[in-house]
Formats: structure tokens, sequence, C-alpha cells
């Protein structure tokens, strides 16, 4: 068995200002961090899945260099009779086709029932230690004036801003309360928007020969990268935009751990893994089926230490830095939630408030002009006077777009031009509240 060599971090590839710089592309095996036997042990259960590919196509789905890398895995399962060129369009390896000899095919259907994982080679989990460290660009903070850009859209109150500039800034931890529909998770997506710089992403982890599917195209957004320096990176990594993710009432405290897949037998990376250098939003929090003292204390250490511990199933611990903001958020009190010594834990707590009168009045304003409808006065006045002081109703920022939205579905219903009557107002508040 080929020994897997020590990685030394070689200096990057600049791609830009703000930017983490990618890792240089191997020169060799060694410098993969990988054994020969498992690339070679890869090659042959992307055959079995795929068939026949050209040299090129194995490089490419692979992302490895063909030259003095995956060459030589292609010669030493050729001399072991494991691969064969079944034909070529020219006279360089990347041009020629391999297929699997017999006896190459009864190995690699023994390799798949150990590990049914193929696709780009995995990044050794030492190395994403390393390069996490040593490459990551540190979180940037917000400025006043960016942070009024991103939510420009929305109607936030400057006493508001002043209160979630700074939290944004510290890249920790935020407790985000109030009243649901008044835009917490609306203001934490918008601050997404604006963050800045990217994170290197690898498409997967090595663990003592264990793989962790780390990329999610349902996370991460890969950047634009020239060709040139793409070509001159490890193509094992991507450089992508920092992440947000959120996860609501349906989190559960396994989807904080390594998810280990019996039948393909190989592990999908947890949601704050994922999230490493971006934004984790724990939405809806103290809705989870679990106490929510024990999904805080799950972020005890990480929060504190800057790291988090995984156990793999043959009980091996690995540790992993931990650079994410995590945002709690919640409709419910913090005190009905968790104890004031669980809530230090977490650096800001910022209460998203009900609208004002005034700031109702905005953002109905802007709700109906986006949606079409002409903005009379005298019916807002209306609303709020009869549905709103008359009944005690408390106001929330989702209201005027989810009531001008019954009044659109039945005008549309109606075959009207979108208009706003006293009756229409009347019919939208009877559909859209329940009284209880």
């Amino acid at each position: 068995m080929t020994q897997i060599a020590e990685v030394k971090a070689k200096e990057g590839i600049y791609v830009g200002e703000g930017l983490p710089t990618l890792p240089p592309a191997p020169e060799n095996i060694e410098e993969l961090g990988l054994s020969l036997d498992f690339i070679a042990d890869l090659i042959l259960k992307t055959l079995y899945v795929r068939g026949t590919l050209l040299g090129s196509e194995l490089s490419e789905q692979l992302k490895l260099p063909h030259y003095n890398v995956l060459e030589n895995a292609l010669k030493f399962l050729r001399d072991e009779e494991l691969i064969e060129v079944r034909r070529g369009y020219g006279q360089f390896a990347t041009q020629w086709i391999y297929g699997l000899t017999s006896k190459g095919f009864n190995r690699a259907k023994e390799l798949m029932e150990q590990s049914a994982y193929i696709g780009p080679a995995p990044v050794p989990i030492r190395v994403y230690t390393d390069y996490i460290e040593r490459y990551q660009v540190p979180w940037e903070g917000l400025t006043e004036q960016v942070l009024r850009e991103v939510l420009n859209d929305l109607v936030v109150s400057d006493k508001l801003i002043k209160k979630l500039g700074p939290a944004f800034n510290s890249g920790k931890s935020m407790f985000l309360y109030g009243n649901a529909g008044n835009g917490k998770t609306s203001i934490a997506e918008r601050f997404a928007r604006a963050l800045k710089g990217g994170v290197l992403v690898p498409y997967s982890l090595e663990v003592n020969g264990q793989i962790i599917r780390f990329f999610d195209p349902a996370y991460h957004e890969p950047l634009n990268v020239p060709e040139d320096k793409l070509h001159a990176s490890d193509r094992r990594w991507i450089l992508c935009k920092r992440p947000f993710i959120v996860v609501g009432g349906e989190l559960r405290m396994e989807h904080l751990e390594l998810s280990y897949d019996p039948i393909v037998k190989f592990y999908n990376a947890p949601f704050q893994l994922k999230a490493n250098g971006g934004v984790f939003m724990i939405d809806d929090f103290g809705r989870q089926r679990m106490h929510p003292r024990d999904l805080l204390n799950r972020w005890i250490v990480p929060l504190e230490k800057g790291v988090d511990f995984y156990t793999l199933q043959t009980g091996e611990q690995i540790v992993v830095p931990f650079k994410v903001l995590i945002i709690f958020s919640t409709n419910l009190a913090p005190k009905e939630l968790v104890e004031e010594a669980f809530l230090r834990r977490i650096r800001y707590k910022i209460e998203v408030g009900d609208p004002s009168e005034e700031e109702f009045r905005e953002i109905f304003q802007r709700v109906a002009k986006k949606m079409g409808f002409e903005y009379e006065p005298d019916l807002l006045d209306y609303l709020i006077d009869r549905h709103y002081k008359r009944v005690g109703r408390g106001f929330r920022a989702v209201h005027p777009r989810d009531l001008l939205m019954q009044v659109r579905d039945y005008c549309n219903y109606m075959g009207w031009k979108y208009q706003l009557t006293r009756e229409l107002i009347d019919l939208a508040i009877e559909t859209y509240f329940v009284e209880l």
C-alpha cells in the first residue's frame, strides 16, 4: 500500500481582492495527499459506472491533472491488467479510451460494495483544515451605508439598523426574536446578499479512506474564475460565494452530525459544515423536535473554541474549523426557550418588533405600488381604523403584502383591474384573519 504523504501548503493562486487564493494544481500524486491505491480504486469505480472514457474525460470526472498524476495511476492499473486501452484518437494518452478488463470489472464491483462514491477526488481532511486556516479570507464587516443599501426594499427603523450592524459585523452568533411576519428571515436574507468575498469548498473530504460529500449545489454558488487560473489550480476545490443556509422546524439533532448512508457507504456533510465561511440560520428556533437547551448546547464548543467535532462510524473523532455566523430566529419569547445562562452564550439578542403605524403605512404604500394598485390614503385610513385600532389588532410587517394579495386574487377571479375598495378590504380581512 502506497503511503499517503504529508502535504505542505504551497503558495496559492491569486484570484481577486477579498477572495481566498486557490490551491495550486498538484504536480504529482504525493501532493494530492492521497495514495496511488486510492486514486486507482476511484478510477476503477468510475469506469465501472460510466463505462469507457477518454483520458481527458477521466481527468475531468476526477478533477485531477493528467500529467504526472492521473497518467501514473492509469499506468499502474494497466500494469496490473485491471484496465485496457480500447482505442485512441491521437498519440496523447488524454485521447485514449480506457475500459475495464474482466479482472478490473470484478475488482471494481468489490470496491463499489465497500463504498459507492464516484466523482471528484476528495481533499484530505488535514489539507482542508490547513487551507481553511491559511487561505480563508477573514469575515469582512459591513458599513452602515452598505447595510442600509441591502435593506432599502424593507422598512427597517434606524434604531434596529444600529443594532443589526454590529451584530452582523461580529461574525459570531445572533438571536433574532419577535412576532411572526415582521421580517426576521427577510433581514437575514438581505444581509446574505451583502456578504463579500468567497469560500473554498471541496467537492468531498477524505478521512482515513472514508469519504464525506461536501459540495452541495443547493447551497454553494460557484464564482467565475478565469480559465487560466482555474486550470492552474487544484480543481478538487470550488471557489463559491459565502453560503447562506436556512433550516426551520424540520431540523433534528442528527442533521447536525455526519450523515452516513449505509447503502452507498459514504458520508454527507451536515448543514453547519457546508455553511463554513458563511451564515447558518436556525429559523423557528424552539419549534424543533428537541429541547431548545439541547440544540443550544450543541453550539457551545464551536462558538467558544472555533472548532467542531464529528464522529465517524468507526468511533474516530475528527476536528474541523468552525467559521460560521449562526443566527437563531424565533417568534417565541426568549425566556420561554432557554435560561439566561444559555442566552449569554449568544453574543447579540435583537428584537425585531412590530412596525409602528407610520412604518405600516410606508410598507403598505410600497407593496401597493409594486403590485399595481393605486395608492389611496383614505382606504388605508379605513383599513387601519376599522380593522386594527377598533379591534386592538397589532401591526405586522407582512400584513400589507398578504392582504393585497387576497384582494389581487379576488380581482383576478372577477376579471377586474386591480383596485381597492372598502368591500374588498373587508373581504380580505375576513379570509385572512381567524378570530380565536
